[in-house]
């Protein structure tokens, strides 16, 4: 079962602005990463599923961070269909994001109480997934949409919460494009977590890249 209940993810998603999202095969790794953002400021954090540890890991980080990281959010990505959902939120996933629209998923996180956030590219993708039951919909790829995008879907769909992933910049120049257009909140992965920070293990840099991030975002929001 989710420790946090929809709204309070939901609120903190819109609060803050940043979902990190990050996977890799060693849990040490992942640990620090996570503890890396929580000290920065981030609250909630995407766990993607792409390598052959991905559920072991996810279960461990959920279980150590109730204690160590107790206001951190943490969900699960790259969830394609309802089996695998399902095994998700049976080990307390807070949220689940997609890459796709499957509506199916959609209905299992309905039933389990907690967010889905399912990735479009069209207006009639969003008007789905918002009919199927999303909370908030996430704009992917968003470097092949661009900015532009969200503020023509923002016309028509004023109310419609935008997490836009792919193609977004921990800069001043990326994040006031994405949010003057009317985003509500950005998922970035790489560019908070570069390559040779993982190599030299340098943990302390995440932390200086992910609240430099925040704190532009927290003054481009008010």
């Amino acid at each position: 079962m989710a420790r946090f209940d929809k709204n309070t993810t939901l609120a903190q998603v819109n609060a803050t602005g940043l979902v990190p999202l990050f996977t890799h095969n060693d849990l040490d790794i992942c640990l620090s990463v996570l503890r890396a953002c929580y000290a920065a400021g981030v609250r909630v954090f995407e766990f993607t599923n792409r390598t052959e540890n991905s559920y072991t890991n996810f279960k461990e980080l959920l279980r150590i961070a109730e204690t160590e990281m107790p206001e951190m959010i943490l969900g699960i990505g790259t969830i394609y269909d309802v089996a695998t959902a399902n095994k998700y939120i049976e080990v307390g996933t807070n949220f689940i994001v997609a890459p796709i629209m499957n509506p199916e998923v959609g209905a299992v996180c309905l039933e389990a109480g907690i967010p889905w956030m399912p990735g479009v590219m069209t207006v009639t993708e969003i008007y789905n997934a918002r009919q199927a039951g999303a909370d908030f919909i996430k704009l992917f790829p968003g470097e092949v949409l661009g900015p532009a995008f969200v503020k023509a879907i923002k016309a028509p769909m004023p109310d419609v919460q935008v997490m836009v992933t792919g193609g977004v910049s921990p800069t001043s120049e990326s994040l006031k494009l994405w949010f003057g257009a009317g985003a509500t909140a950005v998922g970035i992965g790489s560019q908070l977590v570069p390559k040779e920070v993982l190599a030299s293990k340098n943990f302390d840099e995440v932390t200086t890249i992910v609240g430099h991030s925040l704190k532009l975002i927290k003054e481009l929001k008010e």
